[in-house]
Protein backbone atom coordinates (compact mmCIF):
# COMPACT_ATOMS: atom_id res chain seq x y z
CA UNK A 1 0.00 0.00 0.00
CA UNK A 2 1.32 3.79 -0.71
CA UNK A 3 0.33 5.97 0.88
CA UNK A 4 -0.49 9.75 -1.08
CA UNK A 5 -0.81 13.12 0.79
CA UNK A 6 -2.23 15.21 -1.36
CA UNK A 7 -1.81 18.69 0.25
CA UNK A 8 -4.60 20.47 -0.95
CA UNK A 9 -8.34 19.86 -0.43
CA UNK A 10 -9.93 20.49 -3.70
CA UNK A 11 -6.94 18.32 -5.27
CA UNK A 12 -7.72 15.22 -1.88
CA UNK A 13 -11.20 14.89 -2.81
CA UNK A 14 -10.80 14.42 -6.60
CA UNK A 15 -7.72 11.66 -5.92
CA UNK A 16 -9.58 10.25 -3.40
CA UNK A 17 -12.75 9.53 -5.77
CA UNK A 18 -10.14 8.30 -8.67
CA UNK A 19 -7.51 5.91 -6.16
CA UNK A 20 -10.12 4.65 -4.64
CA UNK A 21 -10.53 1.82 -7.54
CA UNK A 22 -6.97 1.40 -6.72
CA UNK A 23 -6.24 -0.70 -3.95
CA UNK A 24 -2.99 -0.19 -3.93
CA UNK A 25 -3.23 3.42 -3.54
CA UNK A 26 -4.37 5.43 -0.61
CA UNK A 27 -5.23 9.14 0.02
CA UNK A 28 -4.88 9.89 3.86
CA UNK A 29 -4.95 13.55 4.56
CA UNK A 30 -4.94 17.05 3.07
CA UNK A 31 -4.01 20.12 4.58
CA UNK A 32 -4.71 23.98 4.66
CA UNK A 33 -1.70 25.89 5.05
CA UNK A 34 2.33 24.80 4.97
CA UNK A 35 2.57 24.17 8.78
CA UNK A 36 -0.49 22.06 8.78
CA UNK A 37 0.90 20.43 5.69
CA UNK A 38 4.51 19.02 7.73
CA UNK A 39 2.34 17.96 10.55
CA UNK A 40 0.36 15.53 8.70
CA UNK A 41 3.76 14.65 6.89
CA UNK A 42 5.48 13.72 10.47
CA UNK A 43 2.09 12.41 11.03
CA UNK A 44 1.39 10.09 8.62
CA UNK A 45 4.62 8.99 6.69
CA UNK A 46 3.24 8.88 3.73
CA UNK A 47 5.31 7.28 0.57
CA UNK A 48 4.14 10.43 -1.88
CA UNK A 49 3.22 13.75 -0.86
CA UNK A 50 1.14 15.94 -3.83
CA UNK A 51 2.49 19.64 -3.07
CA UNK A 52 1.18 23.08 -4.25
CA UNK A 53 3.74 25.46 -4.07
CA UNK A 54 1.05 28.50 -2.93
CA UNK A 55 0.09 27.40 0.73
CA UNK A 56 -0.47 29.99 3.61
CA UNK A 57 1.69 30.56 6.51
CA UNK A 58 4.92 28.48 4.49
CA UNK A 59 4.73 28.14 0.87
CA UNK A 60 5.90 24.73 -1.07
CA UNK A 61 8.94 25.39 -1.42
CA UNK A 62 9.79 25.91 2.78
CA UNK A 63 7.52 22.54 3.03
CA UNK A 64 10.01 20.85 0.37
CA UNK A 65 12.84 22.05 2.52
CA UNK A 66 11.42 20.54 5.38
CA UNK A 67 10.92 17.32 3.42
CA UNK A 68 14.26 17.15 2.02
CA UNK A 69 16.94 18.62 4.64
CA UNK A 70 14.87 18.55 7.79
CA UNK A 71 12.47 15.37 8.05
CA UNK A 72 14.31 12.30 10.07
CA UNK A 73 11.67 9.87 9.40
CA UNK A 74 10.87 8.13 5.93
CA UNK A 75 11.74 10.57 3.47
CA UNK A 76 8.56 10.29 0.86
CA UNK A 77 8.76 11.28 -2.67
CA UNK A 78 7.68 14.72 -3.62
CA UNK A 79 5.64 15.81 -6.45
CA UNK A 80 5.28 19.42 -7.05
CA UNK A 81 1.93 20.51 -8.69
CA UNK A 82 1.22 24.02 -9.40
CA UNK A 83 0.03 26.90 -12.11
CA UNK A 84 3.35 28.18 -12.19
CA UNK A 85 4.52 26.33 -14.73
CA UNK A 86 7.66 28.54 -15.99
CA UNK A 87 11.19 27.22 -16.19
CA UNK A 88 12.15 29.37 -13.47
CA UNK A 89 9.93 27.48 -10.87
CA UNK A 90 9.77 24.32 -12.53
CA UNK A 91 13.95 23.96 -12.02
CA UNK A 92 14.19 25.08 -8.62
CA UNK A 93 11.61 22.61 -7.72
CA UNK A 94 13.25 19.72 -9.12
CA UNK A 95 16.65 21.03 -7.94
CA UNK A 96 15.29 21.42 -4.55
CA UNK A 97 14.83 17.84 -4.25
CA UNK A 98 11.12 16.94 -5.91
CA UNK A 99 11.28 14.06 -7.66
CA UNK A 100 8.86 15.11 -10.31
CA UNK A 101 6.72 18.82 -11.12
CA UNK A 102 2.75 18.32 -12.81
CA UNK A 103 1.39 22.15 -14.10
CA UNK A 104 -2.09 22.26 -12.95
CA UNK A 105 -4.67 21.86 -13.75
CA UNK A 106 -4.02 18.15 -14.37
CA UNK A 107 -6.17 15.17 -14.10
CA UNK A 108 -6.05 12.49 -11.79
CA UNK A 109 -4.93 10.04 -14.14
CA UNK A 110 -2.29 11.86 -15.27
CA UNK A 111 -0.68 11.79 -11.58
CA UNK A 112 -1.41 8.19 -11.52
CA UNK A 113 1.30 7.92 -14.63
CA UNK A 114 3.42 10.12 -12.50
CA UNK A 115 3.48 7.89 -9.69
CA UNK A 116 3.49 4.77 -11.33
CA UNK A 117 6.67 5.52 -13.61
CA UNK A 118 8.63 6.87 -10.09
CA UNK A 119 7.24 3.14 -8.61
CA UNK A 120 8.57 1.61 -11.39
CA UNK A 121 11.91 3.35 -11.03
CA UNK A 122 11.72 6.29 -12.94
CA UNK A 123 12.82 9.08 -10.45
CA UNK A 124 15.30 8.71 -7.53
CA UNK A 125 14.06 8.49 -3.99
CA UNK A 126 15.75 11.11 -1.66
CA UNK A 127 16.25 8.39 0.64
CA UNK A 128 18.69 6.46 -2.10
CA UNK A 129 21.73 7.10 -1.11
CA UNK A 130 23.08 3.97 -3.41
CA UNK A 131 22.05 5.42 -6.11
CA UNK A 132 23.59 8.30 -6.58
CA UNK A 133 24.76 8.17 -10.18
CA UNK A 134 20.81 7.57 -11.31
CA UNK A 135 20.23 11.03 -9.39
CA UNK A 136 22.62 13.13 -10.97
CA UNK A 137 21.22 11.42 -14.47
CA UNK A 138 18.07 12.73 -13.61
CA UNK A 139 19.14 16.11 -12.44
CA UNK A 140 21.09 16.27 -16.16
CA UNK A 141 18.26 15.18 -18.18
CA UNK A 142 16.00 17.79 -16.30
CA UNK A 143 18.71 20.59 -16.96
CA UNK A 144 18.74 19.40 -20.44
CA UNK A 145 14.88 20.04 -20.95
CA UNK A 146 14.84 22.86 -19.15
CA UNK A 147 17.95 24.72 -21.02
CA UNK A 148 15.95 23.57 -24.70
CA UNK A 149 12.87 24.42 -23.74
CA UNK A 150 10.90 21.29 -23.30
CA UNK A 151 7.64 22.10 -20.94
CA UNK A 152 7.54 19.73 -18.21
CA UNK A 153 3.55 19.19 -18.08
CA UNK A 154 3.49 17.73 -21.19
CA UNK A 155 3.31 14.12 -21.58
CA UNK A 156 6.28 13.59 -23.67
CA UNK A 157 8.60 15.09 -21.21
CA UNK A 158 7.64 12.29 -18.87
CA UNK A 159 8.06 9.73 -22.07
CA UNK A 160 11.74 11.22 -23.40
CA UNK A 161 13.11 11.00 -19.81
CA UNK A 162 12.08 7.09 -19.64
CA UNK A 163 13.42 6.85 -22.99
CA UNK A 164 16.50 8.36 -22.17
CA UNK A 165 16.86 6.23 -19.35
CA UNK A 166 16.20 3.19 -20.69
CA UNK A 167 18.47 3.60 -23.31
CA UNK A 168 21.26 4.26 -21.19
CA UNK A 169 20.58 1.13 -19.43
CA UNK A 170 20.26 -0.69 -22.44
CA UNK A 171 21.80 0.73 -25.66
CA UNK A 172 20.60 -1.65 -27.80
CA UNK A 173 17.17 -0.06 -27.32
CA UNK A 174 18.05 2.88 -30.18
CA UNK A 175 18.37 0.33 -32.54
CA UNK A 176 14.79 -1.33 -31.90
CA UNK A 177 13.22 2.10 -30.68
CA UNK A 178 9.80 1.08 -32.40
CA UNK A 179 9.46 -2.82 -31.22
CA UNK A 180 10.89 -2.36 -27.67
CA UNK A 181 11.70 1.41 -26.61
CA UNK A 182 8.33 2.89 -27.37
CA UNK A 183 6.10 -0.50 -25.83
CA UNK A 184 8.37 -0.72 -22.98
CA UNK A 185 8.06 2.86 -22.23
CA UNK A 186 3.71 2.63 -22.63
CA UNK A 187 4.05 -0.47 -20.81
CA UNK A 188 5.15 2.02 -17.64
CA UNK A 189 2.46 4.58 -18.55
CA UNK A 190 -0.26 2.46 -19.45
CA UNK A 191 -0.35 3.89 -22.87
CA UNK A 192 -0.06 2.70 -26.28
CA UNK A 193 3.80 2.94 -28.60
CA UNK A 194 1.58 4.88 -31.35
CA UNK A 195 0.68 7.90 -28.31
CA UNK A 196 4.53 7.45 -26.60
CA UNK A 197 5.86 8.37 -30.37
CA UNK A 198 3.73 11.07 -30.71
CA UNK A 199 4.41 12.68 -27.50
CA UNK A 200 8.25 12.65 -27.78
CA UNK A 201 7.74 13.88 -31.16
CA UNK A 202 5.61 16.53 -30.25
CA UNK A 203 8.13 17.61 -27.56
CA UNK A 204 10.80 18.07 -29.59
CA UNK A 205 9.00 19.81 -31.85
CA UNK A 206 8.12 22.15 -29.07
CA UNK A 207 11.97 23.01 -28.02
CA UNK A 208 12.77 23.36 -32.02
CA UNK A 209 10.18 25.70 -31.87
CA UNK A 210 10.62 27.59 -29.45
CA UNK A 211 13.95 28.79 -31.20
CA UNK A 212 16.67 27.69 -28.70
CA UNK A 213 19.18 26.10 -31.11
CA UNK A 214 22.26 27.55 -29.80
CA UNK A 215 21.35 26.33 -25.94
CA UNK A 216 20.82 23.33 -27.86
CA UNK A 217 24.38 23.73 -29.63
CA UNK A 218 25.79 24.55 -26.38
CA UNK A 219 24.86 21.51 -24.40
CA UNK A 220 26.50 19.19 -26.78
CA UNK A 221 29.73 21.49 -27.23
CA UNK A 222 29.42 21.91 -30.55
CA UNK A 223 27.27 22.60 -33.69
CA UNK A 224 24.96 20.33 -34.53
CA UNK A 225 21.81 21.84 -35.50
CA UNK A 226 20.16 24.80 -37.03
CA UNK A 227 16.81 26.18 -37.08
CA UNK A 228 15.81 23.89 -39.79
CA UNK A 229 17.70 20.67 -38.93
CA UNK A 230 15.60 18.78 -36.64
CA UNK A 231 16.36 15.53 -35.01
CA UNK A 232 14.32 12.50 -35.47
CA UNK A 233 13.29 10.71 -32.16
CA UNK A 234 15.90 8.11 -32.21
CA UNK A 235 18.17 10.88 -33.12
CA UNK A 236 17.31 12.82 -29.89
CA UNK A 237 17.17 10.28 -27.85
CA UNK A 238 20.06 8.45 -28.54
CA UNK A 239 22.34 12.33 -28.60
CA UNK A 240 21.20 12.83 -24.85
CA UNK A 241 21.83 9.27 -23.39
CA UNK A 242 25.41 9.25 -25.44
CA UNK A 243 25.89 12.78 -23.55
CA UNK A 244 24.96 11.01 -20.21
CA UNK A 245 27.16 8.23 -20.58
CA UNK A 246 30.27 10.03 -21.34
CA UNK A 247 29.89 12.56 -18.84
CA UNK A 248 29.09 10.21 -16.43
CA UNK A 249 31.65 7.36 -16.94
Amino acid sequence: MKIILALDDNTAKSLTNFFATYPNYDIVASASDGQSAIDCIVNHQPDFIILDLILPKLDGFAVLDFVINKLVSKKPYVIVTSALSQDAFVNKALTSGASDFIAKPFSPKVLKEHIDSIVAGGAVSPHSGNKARAKLIEEQITNVFLTIGIPAHIKGYQYLREAIKLTIDNPTYINNITKELYPAIAQKFETTAAKVERSIRHAIEIAWNRGRIESINTIFGMKIYNSQDRPTNSEFIALVADKMLLDNG
